[in-house]
């Protein structure tokens, strides 16, 4: 009880440290901005209401730079700047009036609009992490099985076929080498799906698009689930498990009580595909499912690492291919124009994310640790 305690009281505390900590720089970085720009704005202002000057006129830009270098030519670069930052002000202006706000401090209006861009990419989170949490599993328990069946690869099996056979009739060459062509676009298939998953997101995104735009939610799950070789990792990660989980003394112990012990795909005593590629994965009577439970208990720690993973992987695909109004193109964006308020904003809600990760993963492994002392 007392580690559990402990394990929710870190979780307390760094939330309402590193909240603190965030929101203070968030408070500050946006008053920091506020008055800098209200002095700013006042300095340019005085110029920019004078009805005598036409700043859309270069010729009136240039009688003042040259009036005012003769009033104090020692200042000329000075008086250079203020004609850009006059012209910034402007332009500034106009992006305004265009609702392009990116280098205003936050006010309620993009607040709101940050939010519905942490809203979908925690939609994309969630959706990617819940997929991926049954392709590993799948994948993992698809291949232990085949290990088990001892079966061999595509490649071994068709350099046997192709040993088996012998040279006889033309007419009977197609019918003796059709399994090993079989065999063949087996393993070029097999070798294509291995690229595929540990390929970065914005090449496989590149290969498929050139334009990408804010309404392509389904793109991106798909994305961060087969991409940067997350999915292939923790499946290798699981089939390690599950590997180490069946050479143990309680596998043996589970045979003398003849549970079932068979690796084939028929059969009351086999393990069929449906069970291998159901949702809840369920093994009644058979060894194979206690090594799964075991195994998927081990799993279920390194989701929050595997998290991490796929949130790093979410925000480089969102940087990368410059999806506007997502929330990683918005961070993009807010660094460039040095909005260092909206920056720790958004930094903020991502750690939210984690924090919130972490402590559902906690809650499974203490749900399951009670189940399995039962």
């Amino acid at each position: 009880m007392m580690k559990i305690n402990k394990i929710w009281l870190e979780h307390i505390i760094s939330i309402i440290l590193v909240s603190a900590l965030l929101i203070t720089l968030i408070f500050y970085f946006n008053n920091k901005q506020k008055a800098s720009q209200s002095k700013h704005n006042n300095t340019i202002e005085k110029w920019t209401n004078l009805s005598f000057l036409d700043f859309d006129n270069p010729m009136h830009k240039a009688i003042l730079e040259e009036s005012l270098n003769i009033f104090d030519s020692l200042r000329t670069e000075e008086h250079a700047e203020l004609l850009k930052n006059i012209n910034r002000y402007r332009q500034q202006q106009v992006l305004d009036a265009l609702n392009r706000q990116e280098n205003t401090p936050i006010h309620i209006n993009k607040l709101y609009e940050i939010l519905g861009m942490y809203g979908k990419f925690v939609f994309v989170f969630l959706v990617t992490i819940i997929i991926t949490y049954y392709c590993v599993q799948t994948l993992a328990v698809y291949r232990f099985i085949l290990f088990k069946r001892k079966q061999q690869p595509y490649l071994v099996q068709l350099a046997n076929h192709i040993k088996s056979r012998k040279f006889t009739k033309v007419q009977n060459l197609w019918y003796d080498y059709y399994p090993a062509l079989i065999m063949l676009f087996k393993a070029l298939a097999k070798v294509l799906f291995y690229m595929i998953l540990f390929s970065p997101a914005y090449v496989l995104a590149y290969s498929f698009r050139t334009k990408f735009d804010a309404d392509m939610l389904f793109f991106m799950v798909l994305l961060g689930v087969v991409s940067n070789a997350v999915l292939i990792t923790y499946a290798n990660k699981f089939f390690t498990f599950l590997i180490s989980e069946s050479r143990k003394g309680y596998v043996e112990t589970a045979k003398a009580k003849n549970l079932y012990n068979s690796y084939s795909k028929k059969g009351r005593d086999g393990i069929s595909l449906k069970k291998i590629f159901s949702w809840k994965k369920s093994f009644p009577g058979h060894v194979f499912d206690h090594i799964y439970q075991n195994a998927r208990f081990q799993y279920l720690s390194t989701i929050t690492e595997q998290a991490s993973f796929l949130i790093t992987g979410l925000i480089i695909i969102e940087m990368a291919l410059n999806i506007q109004n997502h929330l990683c193109y918005e961070l993009l964006q807010n660094i460039l124009y040095a909005n260092y308020a909206i920056v720790t904003l958004i930094v903020f809600t991502i750690f939210l994310l984690v924090k919130a990760t972490e402590i559902t993963v906690d809650f499974m492994l203490i749900r399951q640790s009670r189940h399995f002392a039962e």
